[in-house]
């Protein structure tokens, strides 16, 4: 680990995040609580992320709306409600399929349920958009300042490898990450503890040193059950899961920051 981290402040720490994020979206919201008095560095290493904590799943929406003008978004809320739906019944059942082939299978099925026709290409290019994803704005800023400060950093997804490395060769980040994590390797999907499990491992460290973040509230709850200590981004404002309560959430990586400083 950099020396700069091992004699960083947490009100450094977070100043760095901060500002990164700020020069980047011009639009950093302030933060809540008080700011986190000077100590030693802080507890938590590296941070996981769901890839949505990163990228804005709503491309994908837009590319339906391209291909089947006026019912996108309606297509996009069936197809991921059924892709997580079957990502879970084949992790229950043992009948792995890579998340690409879950995803096309969801997709043909939210289609025929609306009697919307897909030709082959416009479903390969349906799910290709997955692959396409635009980053968040604070995204970038983030993880350049969380990389100066020397945490190790993973995308943990549910994506399969072909998919997950189209994304992030796309997005140019690839060398901002130690370890780029696809739930594959276990043959099964988040919320999986042995998904999950796959992070300590590449990164190298206990869970308890280890930030997850996640994008979605049911995420967030296998997370915690696995044992990270988890900060759920709730970037769309959605109603929090009922299951179990993150340690903390906020609205974007500005507010993860935080968290992680007074850790």
């Amino acid at each position: 680990m950099p020396a700069c981290f091992l004699t960083m402040s947490r009100r450094e720490f977070l100043s760095l995040v901060s500002a990164a994020i700020a020069a980047e979206t011009f639009a950093a919201p302030p933060l809540a609580g008080s700011p986190p008095s000077p100590a030693q560095s802080p507890k938590i290493r590296g941070i996981c992320f769901d890839l949505f904590t990163i990228f804005d799943p709503r491309s994908v929406a837009h590319a339906a709306e391209a291909l089947v003008p006026g019912r996108g978004m309606e297509l996009w809320n069936a197809w991921k409600t059924r892709q997580f739906e079957y990502s879970w019944l084949r992790a229950a059942a043992q009948r792995y399929a890579d998340f690409e082939a879950v995803t096309e299978q969801a997709l043909l099925y939210a289609a025929n349920e609306r009697t919307i026709s897909l030709a082959p290409q416009a479903t390969r290019q349906l799910v290709h958009a997955y692959s396409e994803l635009e980053l968040w704005p604070d995204a970038r800023a983030a993880l350049l300042a969380w990389k100066k400060a020397g945490l190790k950093l993973a995308p943990l997804t549910n994506y399969s490898p072909p998919m997950l490395a189209r994304l992030v060769a796309r997005s140019g980040l690839g060398g901002l990450f130690d370890a780029v994590i696809s739930s594959d390797a276990a043959r099964t999907f988040k919320p999986d503890p042995r998904a999950y499990a796959l992070g300590p491992a590449a990164l190298r460290l206990p869970s308890e040193q280890i930030a997850f973040a996640a994008f979605g509230g049911w995420d967030a709850a296998g997370a915690k059950w696995f044992g990270f200590p988890t900060f759920w981004v709730n970037r769309l404002g959605v109603t929090a899961e009922q299951l179990v309560a993150p340690d903390a959430a906020g609205a974007d990586l500005a507010q993860l920051a935080h968290w992680i400083s007074t850790r």
